[in-house]
């Protein structure tokens, strides 16, 4: 057993000076308030829990949808490296052969993880039932219409880890979709040209998460108030928010928290291209091109196609933008989490949870990682 004593350990919602202590890779205990007498002196460092990202598509010049294994660890480690501990690789709109490969090695390295790995928690199915207006950066030829079939295949192949299925809710077929499929994952609102009350249909049929919230679905309007307005409205409808200084604007963002109140999930939406320099990328295996400038990457045509950054930076230009720390933790780590229907492993400092933590300072500067206890970096 390690005892971990003098930080600021974030604890349910803030901040608790105190320490704490692993075992055999599980936080074992939690002393509020006190300081041990031998142990790891943190210095009156910060801690919080290890990042959740549930929609990230790729960095290090890998992408999930690949389908390479060796890719995939890449960018496990890559994340890990960056406080991002937990993750669900993400889909793009494809066909079921290379979604069948992606699917299979997401199930492998969840089984078979490499200690300087961020964990497979959950597997994102962002495509292929999406609408053709809102499509986004994704592959408008592999577009098609909800089906279950397709979908509980990759269920299986996944081996129970597809935690997360996207469509578009004003598609033929897509209520009775979301009402089968929902008894197996979350169901989430995207790429969607859906009005309120169709919306609304979603959700009452077992939708209960949005995808990038604002992005690729029509916007709030006094007169149309749109799908932001139907999920606002629902208490258990949970909305992903990139937060990298792109795809949303501040006041966006401090509007986004007020909307949905504790149901935000902050996500990176990154792309190979994260972790790498400026230049040209791949979108995805017919060889589209991703144009990357700083933090912004687009297609040839100028639409933003994901991010270049990872969670951790965008928690860091959460706080930047005025997003409360605590709040912005919170959304990185315990909402994500929940959503992944693991919040009884991860996404909190609290017993019997994996030792998965982020040493740091008070503006939340990352110094150290640990994953299972044990130091990252």
């Amino acid at each position: 057993m390690t005892v971990y004593t003098n930080a600021y350990v974030f604890l349910n919602d803030r901040f608790v000076f105190g320490g704490f202590s692993v075992e055999d890779g599980l936080f074992s205990d939690i002393f509020p308030g006190k300081t041990a007498s031998e142990g790891v002196d943190l210095g009156g460092a910060y801690v919080i829990p290890g990042l959740v990202d549930i929609h990230t598509h790729g960095n290090s010049g890998a992408d999930f949808s690949d389908g390479d294994p060796a890719g995939l660890e890449k960018m496990a480690r890559y994340l890990a490296g960056n406080g991002v501990t937990s993750f669900a690789p993400t889909s793009l709109t494809l066909p079921f052969a290379p979604l069948k490969t992606a699917f299979r090695n997401a199930k492998t390295l969840s089984e078979n993880r490499p200690a300087d790995c961020a964990r497979v928690m959950g597997v994102n199915m962002e495509g292929p039932f999406f609408s053709e207006k809102k499509k986004g950066a994704q592959n408008p030829e592999f577009l098609r219409s909800p089906d279950l079939d397709f979908f509980n295949a990759l269920y299986e192949e996944s081996g129970g880890l597809l935690r997360i299925v996207d469509i578009a809710p004003e598609l033929p077929g897509a209520m009775d979709f979301i009402r089968e499929a929902s008894r197996r994952c979350v169901v989430s609102v995207a790429h969607t040209d859906a009005d309120y009350d169709t919306a609304r249909r979603a959700f009452d049929a077992g939708a209960r998460h949005m995808t990038h919230l604002f992005n690729a679905m029509p916007g709030l309007h006094h007169r149309a108030p749109g799908p932001v307005a139907a999920g606002s409205e629902r208490e258990d409808v949970f909305a992903e928010l990139i937060c990298d200084g792109m795809h949303v604007h501040p006041a966006m963002l401090r509007l986004a928290f007020r909307l949905f109140p504790g149901r935000i999930c902050m996500i990176s939406d990154s792309l190979r291209c994260c972790g790498m320099p400026d230049g040209i990328y791949t979108m995805d295996g017919d060889g589209r091109e991703i144009y990357v400038k700083g933090r912004l990457a687009t297609l040839t045509d100028g639409t933003i196609a994901g991010s270049a950054s990872n969670l951790y930076d965008c928690l860091l230009t959460a706080v930047k933008s005025g997003i409360p720390k605590e709040k912005a933790i919170l959304s990185a780590t315990r909402n994500p989490a929940r959503e992944l229907g693991a919040l009884d492993r991860i996404g909190e400092i609290a017993p019997g949870k994996y030792a998965d933590f982020v040493v740091c300072s008070e503006d939340l500067s990352r110094r150290a990682v640990f994953l299972g206890g044990i130091r990252r970096d």
